[in-house]
């Protein structure tokens, strides 16, 4: 085989710029790994390399693609700790949808055996995001309380799922439609157009909720702060309504010197910007998930399986919104 099969972005627009197109093969270079992809993920941030702008993408063109699972099946000189035959994944931020991969050794962690590559290639940003802002931003214990607005998003179910595992008392803010689905996920739904949070939340627990993660931004923003209890911390790790700069400036302001100001503390969320300081984090926690995945007790909900080259259909499907859980491309057996 000398060549790979790819869907690329070619240029800013809907998901119409997406085509398919044939790549040479590349060999692994010294220290790098080529990976058979068995299934990746399709997200928001994909939508946003379109559509906008993010740090982290490459110059157009290029395969887009965030998280995939794998098989080994090439690599180059001076990597001891992979061979031929190894399921791993990673976190690519961009590349996924494609048949092959090649990247750095050290980006790749092990899969273990019995997991469902779809399965994986779901929780490797949406459930890391949710249990690095979990334990490692929010440091909740047993027995506290937390906000989750945008709870029907794909984070939005990871944090759901993985606060019930770890025993913290959920709200979920949703529009009417999901509550169902939050209830589902073991938490307390809320409105998440019409009313404001922190009074919804308020006659719910009094003092407040011992942490708020925020996928939302915008107005928004101030209104987790306001939901929790003195002491308390906000999460923001979301967008979705804080476009243009006011409106991030309006985030930013709420989420920092608002909720200082109220005795409160205020952090922003991103799992690439961690992973860019610091990989161990990373590397640390997604097995932690595999071993929760592999009891059962995580298990990330699939909204629909496409082949790996329907990356425009799955583009789509995510635009046109209404999706409970994860899109996902899969290879061809």
């Amino acid at each position: 085989m000398t060549t790979l099969r790819a869907v690329m972005l070619t240029k800013k627009g809907g998901p119409e710029v997406l085509e398919t197109v044939e790549l040479p093969l590349p060999a692994p270079g010294p220290g790098e790994v080529r990976v058979k992809v068995l299934a990746t993920g399709v997200g928001a941030t994909d939508l946003t390399m379109r559509r906008g702008s993010y740090p982290y993408a490459p110059p157009i063109p290029f395969v887009p693609g965030y998280e995939s699972v794998g098989v080994v099946d090439a690599v180059g000189g001076g990597v001891t700790g992979l061979r031929e035959g190894d399921r791993v994944c990673a976190l690519l931020v961009h590349g996924g949808y494609a048949t092959h991969v090649v990247r750095g050794a050290e980006h790749w962690v092990k899969v273990p055996d019995g997991l469902d590559p779809v399965e994986v290639a779901a929780s490797i940003l949406n459930g890391v995001t949710a249990w690095q802002m979990i334990h490692r931003e929010a440091r909740l214990t047993r027995g506290q309380s937390a906000l989750v607005n945008a709870a029907n998003g794909g984070v939005g179910q990871a944090l759901l799922a993985l606060l019930r595992v770890h025993g913290v008392e959920a709200i979920g803010a949703a529009s009417t439609s999901k509550h169902a689905l939050v209830r589902e996920l073991g938490a307390t739904p809320i409105d998440g157009r019409g009313l404001a949070l922190d009074g919804q939340v308020s006659a719910l627990r009094a003092d407040g909720v011992d942490a708020a993660f925020d996928g939302v931004g915008g107005a928004q923003t101030g209104q987790c702060v306001r939901a929790t209890r003195r002491g308390g911390v906000t999460v923001w790790y979301g967008f979705v309504g804080a476009t243009g700069l006011p409106a991030l400036a309006s985030s930013a302001f709420a989420c920092f010197a608002g909720a200082r100001l109220r005795g409160r503390r205020g952090a922003f969320y991103g799992i690439t910007m961690l992973y860019r300081k610091d990989p161990r984090p990373f590397r640390e926690d997604l097995p932690r998930l595999f071993e929760l995945m592999q009891d059962r007790r995580f298990v990330p909900r699939i909204a629909q399986r496409l082949p790996l080259m329907a990356a425009r259909e799955a583009n789509e499907r995510l635009e046109a919104g209404n999706i409970e859980g994860k899109l996902v491309l899969v290879a061809e057996p």
